[in-house]
């Protein structure tokens, strides 16, 4: 009682409730609405809660970003206060505490400080310092030595030997609890020093070593990225990575170690008010530690993640043909040490290198020496390499592991094999005839192919010069007159009458020489998906510009009317929920699409797989569901055109970098003009799982039948589940009906994804699964439009209906084969006098 009275005393005449301060004294304290915000304004320290029931939690967070309350740091982590009328202070021992009346909950170990002072700096880290002591970094205590789940600019992660701290990121438990998770990032500075992220005590992802200007296995790290300063220090005395910011800059970074094990790179970036999720990791196969065991390659590129060099084989073919390469690989052939040599192997993530042996004043041949002198080496390389030029020496005595291949980037890795894997002289003299064989064809196909590509340029000039349709203006006129020759653009807008105007489209047109370098000659490793229009190329243009090219198959009939359908339509589309058309390609017999690219590819391929689904966590999926309502509303109600989609679906929703989600593939779109609402076809064309009843029954469309593919979605989006091809144990019932069927139940949460975790808000899920209900309903009439739908989504006071049973909500015997799934081909069939083609999902 003694402690409240005086608590309340400071509390009244404390000059720290006055006005904002980043200081504390021994005599001054925080109340759970009270808090610290330093000099600058940049970061805030006070209490947040979380949880049900509530708890209480002492963090940092950023202030100069408005609504956003991104934690970066906890105190407490683990003992959390469930009283809002706790107290934060500054001890008189030069510790700080987090008191609940007379209870100490948590506190810091005892400082040695005379006249302590506790401070919150511009760079985020909380100290506590003497108050005479004007000596920056001079510090008690501070918070940068003691990290939870975020590593942020100017702070260390590693080692600091002279006074025993190791500074390692652990993650939260859950997005609504930040005790101490299971995952953690932290780096071991024995051999060459290198960062694991651990399940646990398992590892999990391994940075490779600091190779001068980025680690190994992180190929897009550079020393100056973006006017960032990355640096990795080693001393006798500390062993650390950090990073610093652009000067004058008010782009901010973080390092996250998530409840879900992935490591996150987010940069704040205030042209655009928002979080930019700049890297991450694991995300592929290859970032998985030991993915192809000892001395196995791993290559993402490869028909199989798992490879083994040149002399060496599958250590258990058995197991390499089912393509589990954890065993890793053999040698072929034993060493003998005097006759042996050294297979280069380029672009490679070096080796594990926490038992390697480094000198950083040894050149490469000095390190090959070495190697070669010494029998139980069995790989050597720079240690250092910068720029494509290396220096120094690493060798390693065990067998390799956790290696991979990259397309581009990495360094030479030198392999120790015996003479006989590697070839005899002659051998060498041959491979090397080979080579020189290989150099002159290759010269000869570029010659003969620069001709080709010259003549087809000069014939097109000479026939756009005797060609009385095209015009001698600017290029963009010659593109829409190319288009309008080629037959594109119909002479009437189909369903509005409205003529067609070249001027109107305003798009540019690529050469198809230029699309063939952009996609290097439309080569495999470049393929980013296909349909029944034909394949999507990724492409890097001239400028440097990354793009998707949509290239239309030739002998695809329906592929015609769908390529005219997205020149016509989405040109004048502008929403950031819809992919981005930036041209197109219309010479000989290819015709092409150039959009946008988009780094997350298509919604259908991180959702429905396994690995890579937690990435998705609540509020991004949230998010996702939000941003497709926004690009549907916009094309039934806000857009110069009325258009019904009529084939959304998860593998026609893209995601850029920050997850965002773009509604593409406009090929069987519809405009309505004037005071249509509604349209039908003899020809039904969709995707089974999506189309609503009255379209796949009766032809009839509107914009509630797009309504009723979004509910589908949303279902999905919630469940990780497709609605084509779900069976439970009820095997009457498909996602609709299941999802129908547990909402009545009073069980709507238990259908989410697993993945997700337990951090997602509970009212928003149930609106979500409501919102969805109510869309997919069998009547169209019963169907909400998405004018209201976006506000059912964005307000957690609305009212909604209750939702009526689905439409389609009946599924087939899991023990049935359906013939669209054992033929790669869509599957047609006639009812009501109207013909229905079922296109694959993809």
């Amino acid at each position: 009682m003694k402690i409240t009275i005086i608590s309340l005393i400071i509390l009244c005449f404390s000059p720290v409730f006055v006005t904002s301060i980043d200081t504390l004294t021994t005599s001054d304290f925080l109340t759970i609405n009270q808090t610290l915000i330093s000099k600058g304004g940049k970061f805030e320290l006070g209490f947040f809660n979380r949880g049900n029931p509530i708890r209480y939690y002492i963090g940092i967070w950023y202030k100069d970003i408005p609504k956003q309350n991104v934690i970066v740091w906890v105190a407490n982590r683990d003992n959390p206060s469930f009283n809002n009328s706790s107290i934060f202070k500054l001890g008189n021992s030069s510790n700080l505490e987090i008191v609940d009346g007379s209870r100490i909950i948590w506190q810091t170990i005892k400082g040695n400080g005379r006249n302590p002072v506790l401070q919150l700096l511009d760079s985020g880290n909380l100290v506590i310092r003497e108050e005479e002591d004007s000596n920056p970094g001079n510090f008690i205590w501070e918070s940068f030595d003691n990290p939870t789940d975020t590593l942020i600019a100017g702070q260390k992660l590693g080692w600091d030997f002279k006074l025993g701290i190791d500074r390692v990121l652990r993650s939260w438990q859950s997005q609504d609890d930040p005790g101490t998770g299971n995952y953690s990032f932290n780096l071991d500075y024995h051999g060459d020093p290198e960062i694991y992220l651990r399940d646990g005590n398992q590892i999990i992802y391994r940075s490779g070593p600091w190779v001068g200007q980025r680690f190994s296995g992180v190929p897009e790290m550079k020393s100056s990225n973006g006017g960032f300063n990355f640096t990795f220090f080693t001393s006798p005395d500390e062993v650390y990575y950090t990073f610093q910011l652009p000067s004058n800059s008010k782009v901010k970074s973080r390092l996250v170690v998530t409840n879900q094990g992935v490591l996150q790179r987010w940069t704040w970036v205030p042209k655009t008010n928002q979080w930019s999720n700049f890297w991450y990791a694991r995300k592929d196969p290859c970032d998985y530690y030991r993915a192809c065991g000892p001395y196995g390659v791993c290559n993402v590129s490869a028909l199989f993640d798992c490879q083994c060099p040149q002399g060496f084989e599958p250590k258990d073919p058995g197991a390499w043909g089912l393509r589990d390469g954890s065993g890793g690989c053999v040698r072929e052939t034993k060493l003998d040490c005097e006759s042996d040599g050294f297979l280069p192997l380029d672009n490679m993530k070096l080796p594990e290198t926490t038992t390697a042996y480094v000198d950083n004043s040894l050149n490469l041949d000095q390190c090959r020496d070495m190697c070669k002198r010494n029998c139980s080496c069995t790989a050597y390389a720079n240690s250092v390499f910068i720029k494509g030029v290396g220096s120094g020496c690493v060798i390693w005595t065990d067998d390799l592991t956790d290696m991979r291949d990259y397309v581009e980037g990495g360094q030479t890795l030198y392999i120790r094999l015996s003479a006989s894997d590697l070839g005899s002289a002659s051998n060498g003299s041959n491979k090397a005839k080979k080579v020189e064989m290989g150099v002159g064809i290759a010269i000869l196909a570029a010659i003969i192919l620069a001709g080709l590509a010259t003549l087809i340029i000069w014939k097109r000039k000479n026939k756009r010069k005797s060609d009385p349709r095209v015009s001698r203006g600017g290029a963009a006129e010659r593109s829409q007159e190319i288009l309008l020759s080629g037959q594109i653009i119909t002479s009437k807008r189909e369903n509005t009458g409205e003529p067609t105007n070249a001027d109107d489209l305003e798009l540019p047109l690529f050469d198809l020489y230029t699309m063939a370098i952009a996609t290097d000659n439309f080569s495999d490793a470049n393929k980013l998906g296909q349909g029944g229009f034909g394949h999507v190329y990724k492409g890097v243009m001239l400028d440097g510009q990354e793009v998707a090219v949509k290239r239309l198959s030739k002998d695809s009939g329906q592929g015609a009317e769908e390529f005219k359908n997205e020149v016509r339509l989405i040109a004048k589309l502008q929403h950031r929920n819809l992919v981005r058309l930036l041209g197109c390609c219309v010479e000989l017999d290819e015709k092409m699409l150039i959009y946008e690219y988009l780094e997350n590819r298509s919604l259908d391929s991180i959702l429905f797989n396994k690995d890579k689904c937690s990435l998705l966590d609540w509020q991004t999926r949230f998010n996702i569901i939000s941003g497709i309502a926004r690009g549907l509303l916009y094309l039934h109600q806000d857009s110069r055109y009325r258009i019904i989609h009529r084939d959304l679906k998860a593998s026609n929703i893209l995601l850029d970098g920050d997850m965002n989600p773009k509604i593409s593939d406009f090929g069987m779109a519809r405009i309505f003009g004037g005071d249509e609402t509604e349209g039908n076809t003899r020809r039904v064309v969709g995707t089974y799982g999506y189309m609503a009843p009255e379209y796949a029954m009766d032809g009839l469309y509107s914009i509630k039948s797009d309504v009723f593919s979004f509910g589908v979605l949303v279902l999905e989006i919630l469940s990780g589940i497709k609605n084509r091809g779900f069976y439970n144990s009820d095997h009457e019932l498909n996602l609709l009906g299941f999802s129908w069927k547990q909402w009545r139940e009073g069980k709507g949460t238990e259908m989410l994804d697993k993945s997700i975790g337990d951090k997602y808000s509970t009212s928003e899920v149930l609106r979500c699964i409501q919102v969805g209900l109510l869309c997919v309903q069998e009547r169209p009439e019963d169907r909400p439009t998405m004018g209201s739908v976006v506000p059912m989504l964005s307000c957690e006071s609305a009212i909604l209906a209750q939702p009526k049973l689905p439409g389609f909500c009946m599924g087939s015997n899991p023990n049935e084969t359906s013939s669209s799934s054992s033929n790669k081909y869509d599957e047609s069939f006639t009812v009501n006098q109207v013909t229905v083609t079922m296109l694959n999902a993809r």
